[in-house]
């Protein structure tokens, strides 16, 4: 397990969406994020105390998370002295790259002599299956996107949170870092051999009871050059019941990728739908998050009004606005 509380290293992330990993278990785990820690020229602030490894140390932080996602997932060089200070300081380190602590030579030796622990949340622990694509019992809700980090998660735990309120049975389903960070427990998706990716998904959501919805967090996008097949794995292995379309306005291109446009709301309903519909024929789009967090108050409120005019489906923020809606379109399916 990895020991809380945590320091929150922002290292020299070039935007505020690079520390997403740091900014979701600030948002969901508030009591376990206790400071940030950020190198020069960093562009992006979560608005915590701002610690040195010793003042974290001395606040009782046990853990320094790495919490900036970059391209690619690499343990950058110029982290290193951080990281190693945290060694020597008693923290353990926690990491959700695809580049792994435990393969940095220095990092393993030091850990090794100084009896710490290298957290590497993005290794499969598990020997997944290939999908069978066998229908299971239980009810299913997937959050897809126009883009990369649009707020597929973020939609995923509100409406479970909205759900657990009202004494509904659903669980959230982490299929990435800043999930298994948050949850403790789901699949790393991006990180299982092509062949057992869809067989992973069916593995995190097995048979259930009848009014049970499973939540599952979505992962890239189909119209990412990048990452459209993780996508897909999600959908196959997820078998959806439900669709939720995650989009953040605003977006000049898409995420890594400047030659390219987000899609509309409706290619994004017409192309899941049809890939959905494979494993499930029953499967309904049932609503739309907007991720408005660059908004203001009024603006936000009339997009969503705007967007659900148009599209003729619920559209909420579910972070700003409550994910309640998003939660009684599920009813009857």
């Amino acid at each position: 397990m990895i020991e809380t509380p945590y320091l929150l290293f922002l290292g020299d992330a070039a935007d505020p969406l690079a520390a997403k990993v740091a900014q979701g278990i600030k948002d969901w785990r508030p009591e376990f994020a206790v400071g940030q820690y950020r190198l020069p020229g960093c562009n992006a602030d979560l608005g915590l105390p701002e610690l040195s490894i010793a003042e974290a140390v001395a606040k009782g932080v046990k853990t320094l998370v790495i919490g900036v996602a970059n391209r690619g997932g690499v343990i950058s060089p110029s982290w290193k002295s951080v990281l190693n200070e945290a060694l020597d300081a008693g923290l353990d380190l926690a990491s959700g790259l695809h580049n792994l602590l435990r393969n940095e030579a220095d990092l393993a030796v030091k850990a090794t002599a100084l009896g710490r622990a290298l957290h590497d949340v993005r290794v499969p622990e598990i020997a997944y299956p290939i999908a069978n694509g066998r229908r299971r019992t239980g009810k299913r809700m997937l959050a897809v996107g126009t883009d990369c980090s649009v707020g597929k998660m973020y939609t995923a735990l509100c409406m479970e949170k909205a759900m657990r309120e009202t004494g509904g049975n659903a669980t959230f389903r982490a299929t990435g870092q800043t999930g298994i960070l948050i949850t403790g427990e789901g699949v790393p998706l991006d990180a299982v051999i092509a062949d057992f990716m869809a067989g992973s998904i069916e593995y995190l959501t097995p048979d259930n009871d009848a009014e049970h919805w499973d939540l599952i967090e979505g992962q890239g996008s189909l119209f990412h050059a990048s990452y459209s097949g993780v996508t897909l794995a999600l959908i196959h292995g997820g078998q959806p019941d439900a669709l939720v379309l995650c989009h953040e306005p605003g977006r000049p291109h898409m995420r890594g990728l400047p030659d390219y446009h987000l899609p509309e709301l409706e290619a994004l309903r017409d192309v899941a739908l049809i890939m959905a519909r494979v494993v499930n024929p029953a499967c309904q789009v049932v609503g739309i998050s907007l991720n408005t967090s660059a908004m203001d108050a009024d603006a936000a409120l009339a997009l969503c009004a705007e967007t659900e005019k148009r599209m003729g489906l619920p559209t909420v923020d579910p972070f700003r606005h409550g994910a309640g809606r998003l939660v009684e379109a599920l009813a009857g399916l």
